[in-house]
């Protein structure tokens, strides 16, 4: 958690100094549904993401380092520059990518449930599907679509709601005449459960229970996790909707603190590790922008590699700048004209 925070910070500041381009999305104030919940995930579980994924990512495995360098557009990055602050995607560690489109991801999570149903029985070993949405994606086609088809084939697969209390600036409230986002799969016979979103412990069972659930009695579930986002949207935002007592209300239910006090209080840390750990993962993140700073910048001329799973004809090739015909090829006579 303590990793997440800093990185997400250092993030911030970058963004600020222009390192990184297009959008950018923190975790600050969910690290602990983001370690609850990956810390509940087997290595062999796949994991669908929404824009809102570098802690996602670094929990799961991927290094500081590749995270920081794909913020930053580079050659070295998780996805090689292509992917940015809002497409990490890592198949090595199962994560199969964030999505810039609010609910992209339901559909091919659903799908890959449906792949893994196919192909392998249920029991406790078996793979199961985690796929992350935010508070607002539940008011979208693709969330019941997704939901209705996993409840029909009772598919493998936990739906996670991360309710940060707002759809950008507008309140869950306001917004959802059922506020309470878990009961929506109520709809689709698909049970669902609210759990603190500021309890690292509480997540990573809840979300345990759901995927064991999910892996042996094939039963898709509805988990959500409730907490509070310490910043705006997206790094350019400055959350003047939120009242100050909202922002009181947001800082004195920062996870990571609580959690330390919690550890404190119990015996199981001391102020001195505590220390040596902000001090460990200072240098980590450190050490990660370095690793993204001196990471060389993509090569032009690959910008459209990865385009299409396999060669297509007329594929687009021009860079911004070339000519659109070929010297002389205006010039020579043409069939029909």
């Amino acid at each position: 958690m303590s990793l997440i925070r800093t990185f997400e910070l250092r993030a911030s500041e970058m963004y600020q100094r222009a390192r990184i381009g297009g959008y950018c999305h923190l975790n600050l104030g969910e690290e602990a549904t983001v370690v609850g919940l990956v810390a509940a995930l087997e290595r062999r579980d796949y994991l669908f993401a929404t824009y809102r994924e570098h802690g996602y990512a670094i929990a799961r495995g991927v290094p500081p380092g590749r995270v920081m360098a794909e913020l930053f557009g580079k050659r070295d990055g998780v996805s090689g520059g292509w992917g940015g602050s809002m497409h990490i995607f890592d198949a090595s560690v199962n994560l199969m990518g964030g999505y810039g489109i609010v609910g992209g991801q339901l559909p091919p999570a659903t799908g890959a449930a449906l792949a893994l149903a196919l192909r392998t029985p249920p029991g406790p070993d078996s793979p199961a599907v985690m796929c992350l949405m935010g508070d607002g994606t539940t008011n979208i086609g693709a969330f019941h679509e997704s939901l209705n088809l996993a409840g029909v084939w009772r598919l493998p697969i936990v739906y996670v709601i991360v309710n940060n209390g707002l759809g950008m600036g507008t309140t869950v409230e306001a917004a959802s005449a059922e506020p309470e986002l878990y009961r929506r799969g109520a709809a689709y016979r698909i049970p669902g459960s609210r759990v603190d979103g500021d309890d690292v412990l509480a997540v990573r069972d809840s979300a345990r229970a759901a995927l064991e659930r999910a892996r042996s009695e094939r039963q898709p579930m509805l988990l959500e996790t409730v907490s509070e986002r310490l910043r705006g949207h997206s790094v350019v935002d400055p959350a003047r909707y939120r009242t100050p007592e909202e922002v009181e209300a947001a800082r004195l239910a920062d996870p990571l603190p609580a959690l330390r006090g919690r550890l404190l209080a119990a015996g199981l840390l001391d102020e001195a590790t505590a220390e040596a750990i902000e001090a460990e993962v200072a240098a980590a993140v450190d050490d990660a922008v370095a690793f993204a700073e001196e990471s060389p910048d993509p090569d032009p001329g690959r910008l459209f590699t990865n385009v299409y799973a396999t060669p297509v004809a007329n594929a687009p090739r021009a860079l911004p700048g070339d000519p659109l015909f070929a010297p002389g090829e205006l010039d020579e006579p043409r069939r029909g004209v």
